[in-house]
């Protein structure tokens, strides 16, 4: 039997997910809590709770403080995230502070079952909508920089010598040194890498470099 501490501000809501838990064989809701600060002193008051399942904006203490503090009180309890908010940053934090799933609160009943065994079996869950909207942006990303790239590294054979050497510290006259070119040519080199990649300096110009495997 999984136990469980329901923690949502709204009492439609949460009767509304505790009716659809409970109808659900090997699921129990031990406990209800308005915010996080009720939900914390019923998880001092029973050491049976396998996992929390908590809404993020709330009163007194939010989902996201309250992850952490189920954290400091034992660790082997899971928390999962029952949310509208689907802001990137929110999320990565929530799993920061320990949380094992993140779910939407639009997701199908199956969907909220599912995720809630996984994360009491030892894994980690993540909505699929959400799933699909970080993949989308980061296909979309990667799209732009690669085009991004292209367009605008448009490096001559004797340039990319030059970063290597730029990113193996060689001052320019070493670099001429080393190439058979004069100062002022590997200067015109140097200056034309930062104008192409638009970067400010040397230390960007290489971390820009390395980004984009121009040099490893």
């Amino acid at each position: 039997m999984i136990k469980i501490i329901l923690v949502e501000d709204h009492n439609i809501v949460r009767n509304g997910i505790k009716m659809l838990l409970e109808s659900e064989p090997g699921i129990t809701i031990t406990d209800e809590a308005e915010n996080g600060s009720e939900a914390l002193e019923l998880i001092r008051d029973n050491d049976e709770v396998d996992l929390v399942l908590t809404d993020i904006n709330m009163a007194e203490m939010d989902g996201l403080t309250l992850i952490k503090e189920v954290k400091k009180l034992n660790q082997s309890i899971k928390v999962i995230v029952l949310s509208m908010l689907d802001d990137e940053k929110q999320i990565i934090q929530a799993f920061n502070e320990g949380a094992e799933g993140y779910l939407l609160k639009n997701i199908v009943k199956e969907e909220l079952i599912f995720g809630i065994k996984q994360v009491y079996r030892g894994g980690r869950y993540l909505s699929a909508e959400i799933g699909l909207n970080l993949l989308n942006k980061s296909a979309k990303n990667a799209t732009y920089l690669s085009a991004h790239t292209q367009h605008s590294l448009d490096f001559s054979s004797r340039e990319l010598e030059v970063l290597h050497l730029v990113a193996e510290g060689f001052t320019n006259n070493e670099m001429a040194d080393k190439l058979f070119l004069s100062k002022r040519t590997v200067e015109g080199h140097r200056q034309a890498l930062i104008d192409k990649t638009g970067m400010k300096n040397t230390a960007a110009l290489i971390r820009f470099a390395l980004v984009n495997g121009l040099i490893q």
